[in-house]
Parts: C-alpha cells; structure tokens; sequence
C-alpha cells in the first residue's frame, strides 16, 4: 500500500516534533522491516541503483565503498554526518580510499520530504540540501514541519510554486520509498544509520574511529 501526498502532508502540518519515530503512518513499513541484526545473505544486488539514481562521494574506483542509508529525522544520522562523517570525508574519501553512497531510508513523512526536497534541488546541491537540513534538523521538525521546510528550501532557491509541486510528485514519493523497500526487504535494514562497508553490514550509529579501522583493514 502506498502513501500519497493527501496522506502525507496533512501528517507534516500536525505533528511538529512528533514527528520523529511517527512512520507507523506510513503504510506497509512493518511488513517489510525485518528483525534488528538480520543480515541479508545475497547482496548480489547491492550495487544495483536504484529509481532515483545514485548520489556518490569520492573517488569510483576507490577500493572500500561505503553505503550509508540514513533517514532524515534520524539523530543518530546527523550525529554522524556532522561529527564523524567529516574525519571518514577527509581521510579516507578525498584521499581515493573509500568512496561513499547515500541512500534513502526515511522512518516518518518529514523524513521523506526532506528526502524529495533534496532530489528537487537538483544533482549539485543534494549533498548541500542533505547537509542544512542536518545542521536545522532539530528545528525543522519542530511547529510545522511544512513551514520549516520551506524556510530552509527558499535557501536552495526554491519558490513556493516549486516547493509545492516537488511535494505534490507523487512518483518521487513512490521511487524514495521503493528505495526504502528494497533495503528493508532485500538487506534487512532496520535502523538508521546502517551501513555497508564492502558488503559487510554494520547497524547503527559508527565512529570515525570505528570505522577507520575497517576500511584500514580493506586498503
């Protein structure tokens, strides 16, 4: 069953800060979620894009490749992306070590409009769009989530006419979820953040430490 704008939005403008861990709202997310710490034994298919693309840091061919889902409310992804995603960025990432891809896994409706708006903004500032709403995440979720979002996306340059139809686009709704799907059926992700380093699954949040340490062990 999937959700639609209808669905989603009235759900935005009246939860605020409640937001966060509400994504029982979202049809069908239980029946696919699997038990914490299952691991999905065929990651033939890990590599493959899926229907909203790729959105990759560093280096292609850099040897380690590290696939992070993360959910836009998720106070564990913005632990990570503001402390330690930096140290893993300048260390292993622009030094062609590791390589980063980031995909979408959002838990409540705001995470999955926070998700849309960073697609709408466009290829060169999706990474800059996931970063602000990072920093103001504890703010954006607070009030009207709708309002809030619309401040932080007039800074990307959109207008309300714009902001209106990237929420109103009910295929890229389908295509984040169906990102979400896969993970949750084929991978067995049920947290976040969980990564893949190489195909091997770590759930939770990771130290720059902490994850060092296993690309170390990859290079």
């Amino acid at each position: 069953m999937k959700i639609s704008r209808r669905q989603a939005l009235p759900v935005l403008a009246a939860t605020g800060a409640s937001a966060v861990g509400a994504f029982n709202t979202l049809p069908g997310l239980n029946d696919v979620l699997g038990t914490h710490g299952a691991f999905a034994q065929d990651l033939s298919s890990l590599m493959e894009p899926g229907p909203l693309g790729e959105h990759v840091v560093g280096d292609p061919e850099a040897p380690v490749t590290i696939i992070e889902y993360a959910s836009m409310t998720c106070p564990h992804c913005r632990t990570f992306h503001i402390n330690e995603y930096p140290k893993i960025k300048e260390k292993y990432i622009d030094t062609g070590k590791a390589k980063l891809y980031f995909r979408e896994f959002p838990f409540d409706p705001a995470s999955a409009a926070a998700f849309m708006l960073a697609q709408c903004s466009g290829e060169e500032k999706y990474f800059s769009m996931v970063d602000i709403l990072f920093e103001r995440q504890s703010t954006w979720q607070r009030g009207k989530v709708v309002d809030e979002l619309f401040k932080i996306a007039k800074l990307a340059g959109f207008t309300q006419e714009s902001f209106n139809a990237c929420l109103q686009d009910q295929e890229l709704l389908d295509n984040v979820l169906a990102v979400q799907k896969k993970a949750a059926e084929e991978y067995k992700v049920n947290a976040t953040p969980t990564f893949f380093i190489n195909g091997t699954k770590y759930s939770g949040s990771m130290s720059a430490e902490d994850m060092g340490k296993i690309i170390d062990g990859l290079v």
